[in-house]
């Protein structure tokens, strides 16, 4: 009873994300993240890019404590050597992200993880098109050969149960479809704590983020190890 009552209460802490939206405190930057910045060390051994929304971005937080720059310390802590590059746009939508695409592939990735469609959802965009759009997008990496780690999102019962099922059944829908790693959801232990979370209840603060981290750890392993088996 007390995650049930602690999922109700997300749910309702989500709406003051849309509400954020429409104030201009996300609105989607028309800018693509800079460049990674040129490395002096050793080549690595493959490039992970986190592409999504200000859930990566890592709203409010300095770059170095969003999720990718932790995932970057704790690969390296485990000896893996592999760079992890922060793609992520505040205020994304799917659609951005399809859009978006071709620059993407420019930094030759070799895993993905594809965080992606949790605006579409606060926004009541229409999840056929959400659906459609990382359809498009899981074919256009794998056709590139990429290794894709896909993010599944949960979504409020504002706008009906309806629309809720429909968008939280395009992720396993299309990670069965495209035969790519699946992570249930992406805030597992964390969407609800408000200990974990910003003022919002919505973005994760850092101590949020090495959560993140730690559920999402081992569907990168398992993606690292089809790369290096390649």
């Amino acid at each position: 009873m007390q995650q049930i009552r602690k999922q109700k209460i997300w749910f309702v802490l989500t709406i003051s994300l849309i509400a954020a939206v429409g104030c201009g405190e996300e609105t989607p930057s028309t800018d693509l993240p800079p460049a990674p910045a040129e490395r002096t060390t050793a080549p690595r051994d493959g490039v992970i890019v986190a592409v999504g929304d200000s859930l990566t971005a890592g709203y409010r937080v300095n770059e170095d404590r969003a999720y990718p720059a932790l995932l970057q310390a704790r690969l390296d802590r485990d000896g893996h050597n592999l760079e992890v590059i922060n793609s992520g746009i505040s205020g994304e939508t799917s659609s951005g992200t399809l859009a978006r695409l071709d620059w993407i592939l420019t930094l030759k990735p070799d895993i993905i993880i594809l965080e992606t469609g949790a605006n579409d959802g606060l926004r009541g965009i229409d999840p056929q098109l959400t659906r459609d759009n990382i359809d498009r997008i899981i074919t256009r990496l794998g056709d590139a050969g990429v290794i894709v780690v896909l993010a599944g999102m949960k979504m409020t019962t504002n706008l009906g149960k309806t629309f809720t099922h429909e968008f939280e059944s395009l992720y396993p829908a299309l990670a069965a479809k495209h035969g790519v790693a699946l992570i249930p959801f992406f805030l597992e232990g964390v969407a609800a704590d408000r200990q974990l979370n910003q003022a919002d209840g919505i973005h994760p603060t850092e101590q949020g983020y090495r959560r993140v981290v730690e559920h999402i750890y081992p569907f990168v392993l398992e993606a690292i190890g089809q790369h290096s088996g390649k």
